[in-house]
Order: C-alpha cells, then sequence, then structure tokens
C-alpha cells in the first residue's frame, strides 16, 4: 500500500475508527488527468472511501465530481473575525464560564454525543449513526485532554450547559473547534455567552483573528456567529465518494 501520493493520503485513524479504508483527496480542484490517477490509486489501495474537500467555485471540479459518484455531504462555511478593542459583557447572569476541568469530561461527552447531528459524517448515511455520536464524544474528550489549547464550559448550578474549544496556531491566530449547547439550554443566549468568552480567551492570548467553520445546513450556527461580528470569509464543498 502507498499511504501518500501527491493526490491522496491515507488516513489510519479514520479508518481504524469506522471500520472502512479511508482516504483524502488533497487538492482542492480537478481536472480529468487528476481523476484518473486518483481512480487508479484509491484502486491499488483498496480504498472504501475517499473525502475530498473541494473549490466550490470551480466549474471544472463540481461537473467532474459528479460525474465520477462523489456524494455531496456538506458545504463548509469558514467565518472570521478580527479583534479591535474588544470587551467582555460584564451583566450577571446565572451561568458561568470557566475551563473545563477533568470532572466536566463526561457531561461533556453526552452533550457532544447529541450536538452535532448537521455534520457530514452523519448525513453521508453510510458511517453508523452511533459510531458519529462517538467520534464528536471522542473529539471534545480529546479537546480537553490537549488536543484544544483550552476548552471553555458554560455551567449553572455546576451541571454544563455548553462549551467552546479554542486553538492559538503557530501564526498567533485562534480557531474556534467544537461548539455545543444542551439540548434544554438552547435558545437562551448560553452560545452568545460562550462566543464571549472565547473572544475574551483569545483577547489576553493577545490573539486578533480567529476563524471558526461550521456546515452550510446549520443556519442557526452561522446566524449565531455572524450576530457576534463573524463575516464568510471561504466555502468549500465536502464530498464523499465510496466504492463498495
Amino acid at each position: 500500500m502507498t499511504a501518500k501520493n501527491n493526490l491522496c493520503e491515507f488516513l489510519e485513524w479514520d479508518s481504524d475508527f469506522f471500520g472502512f479504508r479511508i482516504a483524502r483527496l488533497t487538492e482542492e480542484k480537478l481536472t480529468p488527468e487528476t481523476m484518473k490517477n486518483v481512480l487508479r490509486w484509491c484502486n491499488e489501495n483498496r480504498i472504501d472511501c475517499l473525502y475530498f474537500l473541494a473549490d466550490a467555485a470551480d466549474f471544472q471540479t463540481t461537473r467532474l465530481a459528479e460525474k465520477h459518484g462523489f456524494h455531496l455531504t456538506d458545504t463548509r462555511i469558514t467565518l472570521e473575525t478580527v479583534l479591535k478593542n474588544f470587551q467582555p459583557d460584564e451583566t450577571a447572569t446565572e451561568v458561568s464560564v470557566s475551563e473545563a476541568v477533568p470532572e466536566d469530561v463526561e457531561q461533556l461527552k453526552k452533550i457532544a454525543a447529541r450536538n452535532h447531528r448537521d455534520s457530514r459524517f452523519y448525513y453521508d448515511g453510510r458511517f453508523p449513526a452511533e459510531k458519529c455520536d462517538e467520534l464528536f464524544a471522542l473529539w471534545i474528550e480529546k479537546s480537553c485532554k490537549g488536543y484544544a489549547d483550552v476548552v471553555l464550559t458554560a455551567k449553572k448550578d455546576s451541571k454544563v450547559q455548553g462549551y467552546i474549544t479554542c486553538s492559538i496556531d503557530e501564526r498567533n491566530d485562534g480557531s474556534i473547534g467544537l461548539v455545543g449547547v444542551a439540548k434544554d439550554s438552547q435558545g437562551t443566549g448560553i452560545g452568545k455567552l460562550l462566543i464571549n468568552s472565547a473572544k475574551h480567551w483569545f483577547g489576553e492570548k493577545n490573539v486578533s483573528r480567529i476563524t471558526v467553520v461550521t456546515q452550510g445546513r446549520n443556519v442557526k450556527a452561522q446566524r449565531l456567529y455572524q450576530n457576534n461580528g463573524f463575516i464568510t470569509k471561504s466555502l468549500k464543498n465536502w464530498y464523499h465518494l465510496w466504492f463498495v
């Protein structure tokens, strides 16, 4: 097996987790020649599923993806904001925000396992729903153990109501990973509280630019970010190509 070439990369973790041989196309655009080489590599490496994050604006890429059986699973929207003299909201509230502690993890996992049903993994239809639940539960657990630089939790009476994960890259740009609010606490302003808390945390780290990614079908999340100063930066399409 060739784990990686100049077009495709075998994803060992995804393959082990889902039980399929999964790879990722590393280019964002397709040409007829590229497509031929990709299909050859997938055949030689017995790939079951190929992820492809595509340039949504490229007409030829869209046509070739459709022609060769790629299934559109998500529109990936990246939004960004620039912090300028940000002042945290000091309004008193019954909900407090603090950094996650080990005792929070089990509550966080239960929320995360039910809170990201708009993702491409559920929408694909071939990944078992229980494995998708497990994926996001594992994601928030790993975030608490160092995958993210910080996990902020919103709590009321010691019960976790929501979370937001934050990371800083080598350029000192910030990114928000997972954001979730418990079902019975949605619509109560906790999402806004978490975003403002994340902004405050990034500001203390001298981060000025923050990005966040959400799904095209997740209009509620888009509006939440837009209402809190984020604007659209880019739009790409996630495709999955199955060979089984």
